[in-house]
């Protein structure tokens, strides 16, 4: 039974030595500061992605805005300029010219949608392509040699 206890106290004694001697040693205190360094960092920098994710939403929906109120007042300067002076030749409003222009691409591209691609083939190509095989008799080929 004394030897169950002098086991027991040197298994006790060994964990309790490891614990104590890992706690007061200077690279593990090192080790545990870089480790909240580290996460510090991992932190700080999904921080900034996020805010840079952020930052370019906010950009493009300004962007978006910027872009449809430039659309508005363009058109309205095209239809002021027409009832503001009704007899200006259409060569002399550049309103006009940028509007039929804007104007042509949209509706050339509601055609293109139309038509069907230019890059299909006539008739079946590839696995489906069976083309009809030569039948050749052997009375044939013999006639052919001996000449």
């Amino acid at each position: 039974m004394p030897l169950i206890y002098a086991i027991v106290g040197l298994l006790v004694g060994a964990a309790l030595g490891m614990v104590i001697s890992r706690l007061t040693t200077p690279q593990y205190k090192n080790q545990k500061s870089l480790q909240k360094e580290l996460d510090n960092a991992k932190f700080s920098l999904e921080q900034q992605r996020q805010e840079l994710s952020d930052h370019f939403a906010q950009t493009a929906e300004m962007l978006d805005t910027l872009g449809k109120d430039y659309t508005k007042l363009y058109q309205h300067m095209a239809k002021t300029s027409s009832e503001i002076l009704p007899n200006m030749p259409e060569q002399d409003n550049p309103f006009i010219k940028k509007i039929a222009l804007h104007s042509e691409p949209e509706k050339s591209n509601d055609n293109l949608f139309e038509q069907p691609p230019k890059d299909y083939a006539n008739g079946a190509t590839g696995l489906f392509n069976t083309p009809e095989k030569e039948i050749i008799h052997s009375a044939d080929v013999v006639k052919a040699k001996a000449l």
